[in-house]
């Protein structure tokens, strides 16, 4: 049998039209072939959500939301219908809430609670109130707003006390403190100067010292060396003989000491001839009597010599009474 091409045309339009109507379809969200499971959230605002925006849990896309509907007349909240595409089970404590996104669509999010009763289709959903996307930037900036406020309460504080302590006297100080800064960073400016300042002066007398170190270069490494030399000859010397032989004499001269020392202390001891002459008074005394006493008899005899050596060959008989004291030394005998 010959199929015109008229009845081909008419196939091939039914067949756009339905697959134009499947993919329609499935791009809200609805299964093509069978039901999907429906469930109902009530919002009081539903901010920037959208048909066929996804619905998630944990992150995960489990359907759409395919309709919206007023709940009343006055609009007091918007009831959305859920078409799950995934074969899921929901606790029936679990809460919805519209999650915004200033970066992609808005999204239903499904909290999965703890029961251990779940939710069929047809049921509705518990919901959190949110504000949308402005109410979650508020409640992340909130904080941060209040400790700004904080600072700037803090700040305005410190500067009160600020003015308060910065009275006319306060002021005057600073401005005699800033301008000895700026005495005093003239006086450095000086100091620093390439060319008169003193640190320059300084560089080129170290440049000078530094000059005449390089040009008797030659000199010092000679003097190093014969410092060398004499350290190697120190080395090298009879050190340790020298300061043995040193400490024998020191300790003969010590022995030879202590033995001085015996002597005196036996000199001086009353128990010894020696130390009795020195310590007996009595017996200086006579000592020195007996030395007068020959010194007035070698007097006498030189004065008078013919009264001990009497030889005469006519018989004569003169004579003179002996000394008393000592004769003065300059006398001169009188011949007679």
């Amino acid at each position: 049998m010959k199929i015109s091409n008229e009845a081909k045309v008419g196939i091939l339009a039914i067949a756009a039209i339905l697959v134009l109507v499947l993919g329609f379809n499935f791009l809200k969200g609805k299964k093509v072939f069978g039901k999907s499971p429906v469930l109902y959230a009530e919002f009081s605002n539903l901010g920037a959500l959208q048909k066929s925006n996804p619905v998630k849990i944990n992150g995960l896309d489990i359907g759409t939301a395919y309709d919206f509907r007023p709940k009343d007349k006055e609009v007091s909240a918007v009831i959305v219908e859920i078409h799950l595409t995934r074969d899921v089970v929901i606790p029936k404590d679990s809460k919805a809430f519209i999650e915004g996104n200033p970066l992609g669509i808005s999204s239903i999010v499904i909290s999965k609670g703890q029961s251990n009763a779940f939710l069929g289709s047809g049921d509705t959903l518990r919901t959190v109130p949110t504000g949308g996307l402005l109410a979650d930037l508020r409640e992340q900036v909130a904080p941060t707003m209040q400790r700004i406020n904080t600072t700037l309460d803090t700040l305005t504080r410190a500067i009160s006390s600020v003015n308060s302590i910065f009275d006319p006297v306060t002021n005057r100080n600073l401005q005699t403190m800033i301008a000895n800064l700026a005495v005093s960073s003239a006086g450095l400016q000086r100091i620093l100067s390439d060319q008169t300042g003193a640190l320059a002066q300084s560089l080129n007398n170290m440049n000078s010292v530094t000059g005449n170190l390089a040009r008797n270069n030659e000199a010092i490494t000679h003097t190093i060396r014969n410092v060398e030399t004499t350290t190697s000859n120190l080395a090298n010397a009879h050190i340790k003989e020298a300061v043995a032989a040193l400490e024998n004499t020191i300790n003969e001269l010590k022995g030879a000491a202590g033995g001085l020392r015996t002597t005196m202390d036996k000199l001086q001891s009353p128990n010894g001839t020696l130390g009795a002459m020195m310590n007996d008074r009595k017996l200086y005394d006579q000592l020195n009597r007996v030395a007068l006493s020959l010194e007035i008899l070698l007097d006498d005899v030189r004065i008078h010599p013919k009264r001990y050596v009497n030889i005469s060959v006519f018989g004569g008989k003169g004579k003179t009474d002996p000394l008393t004291s000592p004769a003065a030394k300059d006398t001169i005998p009188v011949k007679r």
